[in-house]
């Protein structure tokens, strides 16, 4: 199976800079992350195409997370986005409204806590996310804290620390 992943940034790449005290985008970690796992059968590629903050992300950013995987799903069998997650509502809206029939799954993900934190969710978010790849039918999805929800009608639930999907 081939899995296009496309980093946009976000919390799970943030490090801690001890000479100002704050947290930064780093390098794109997933490469690390993906190489910790197990994955036989998967041939993966990476796209960085972007090291913000999702609270930075402005509407042409947006454009460009959408362009790339509109571009992904026509070369891969799945499309994994990572993203923050303080606005991946907004971009997985954006990208189910581009995308109105997938050829392929698209899935995003981030982590409520960096990769370099002891207690960080990305390793296991990461996972969870491959695995819907491989398993969830053509559409828009978010894979988080042992959930796979489609699109759209998705929210972050900022107490449950988690995405829910909207009720009517």
């Amino acid at each position: 199976m081939r899995i296009r992943i496309i980093s946009t940034g976000g919390t799970i790449a943030k490090t801690y800079d001890e000479a100002d005290g704050a947290m930064h985008i780093g390098r794109p970690i997933i490469e690390t992350i993906v190489g910790e796992l197990r994955l036989p059968d998967l041939a993966i590629t990476y796209d960085n195409l972007l090291s913000k903050d999702s609270l930075d992300l402005t509407d042409v950013d947006r454009t460009l997370i959408v362009q790339a995987v509109q571009q992904a799903v026509r070369q891969a069998d799945a499309v994994l986005v990572l993203h923050g997650t303080d606005t991946l509502e907004i971009t997985g809206e954006a990208l189910h409204r581009a995308l109105t029939d997938p050829p392929v799954t698209v899935v995003l993900t981030g982590a409520m806590r960096p990769y370099e934190f002891r207690n960080t969710d990305a390793a296991q978010n990461v996972t969870e996310a491959l695995l819907a790849c491989r398993h969830k039918p053509p559409g828009v999805y978010v894979a988080m804290h042992n959930r796979v929800l489609r699109f759209p009608g998705v929210v972050k639930d900022r107490q449950g620390m988690s995405f829910i999907k909207k009720t009517k």
